[in-house]
């Protein structure tokens, strides 16, 4: 209401419905972005994130390398006989090291976004929720082609001969099946987790004992029975033996089949308990 120099008071004219809106909007409103759309915008902000921490490249350049000379020359030849040998051997197996490693940051990640509160943005605005997690484990591929070129590349400076190009490539495409299927454990653990420090050292218990128990330094003949066995069912053990196959020209359906049917069945168990956890954790 108004009141005129005269005293008297005179009720408002109404606002038309469409003047108020035009006011309030001058663009259409967007429209909801779909699963594909959600998922490439957080593959991006994960890249775009990365330049924020560098201690992911420890993992990518550093630890490879070290693993690669040290055991190379130092043990090498007593393990393999000489170290160009033993080079034929280890290096296919320490790729497989390097991505199982590198994927403990997908949940480290995950968990420092869920502590510091991103993700209850996240939970208010509408779009494909588990886009939040799959755009960031997109993002990591390319972290580990990044990571598997390098290794290679400095595997070849010191000798080593793989005996098929594109088995190699195929051999790098499947670690990067491989180590999308392995994700999904330390992403599950990053949101069970009350700390993105307690993910990293609950993983390192999970990821060096599967490690050194597998046949990526040594052949598991050279084993005593009961940890030859041990060896012979890690996971890590196919994942390495598929990948010499590969590069070597020695590869055989069964090896294949083995690692793509465990990548399979972690997607298949860990993926849905993941999102199951997600969506319950009271402070997301």
């Amino acid at each position: 209401m108004t009141a005129a120099t005269d005293g008297t008071i005179t009720e408002p004219k109404p606002i038309a419905e469409n003047i108020l809106r035009g006011a309030l909007s001058v663009q259409r409103r967007p429209s909801r972005p779909g699963p594909l759309s959600a998922s490439l915008t957080f593959l991006w902000r994960a890249v775009a994130t990365f330049r924020h921490h560098p201690a992911q490249l420890v993992d990518m350049v550093l630890f490879p390398f070290i693993f690669l000379l040290v055991f190379t020359h130092l043990f090498g030849g007593a393990i393999g006989g000489s170290t160009t040998d033993y080079l034929q051997v280890f290096l296919p197996g320490i790729l497989v090291q390097t991505v199982v490693m590198m994927s403990v940051y997908t949940g480290t990640a995950l968990n420092t976004d869920i502590t510091k509160g991103i993700f209850d943005r996240f939970r208010t605005l509408p779009f494909w929720q588990p886009a939040t997690i799959v755009g960031s484990l997109l993002a990591d591929m390319g972290r580990y082609i990044v990571a598997l070129t390098l290794t290679i590349a400095m595997g070849l400076l010191l000798g080593f001969r793989p005996e098929s190009v594109v088995g190699s490539i195929v051999a790098v495409g499947m670690l990067i099946v491989f180590a999308f299927g392995v994700s999904w454990i330390f992403t599950t653990l990053g949101v069970f987790a009350k700390s993105p420090e307690t993910v990293a050292s609950t993983s390192m218990i999970v990821v060096f004992p599967l490690v050194f128990t597998s046949n990526i330094f040594v052949p598991t003949e050279s084993m005593p029975g009961w940890m030859e066995a041990i060896a012979s069912a890690n996971p890590m053990s196919h994942a390495a033996t598929a990948a010499r196959g590969l590069m070597h020209g020695t590869i055989t359906a069964g090896q294949l089949a083995w690692v793509f049917g465990i990548s399979a069945g972690l997607v298949l168990v860990f993926a849905p308990l993941t999102m199951l956890a997600y969506r319950k954790r009271k402070d997301v």
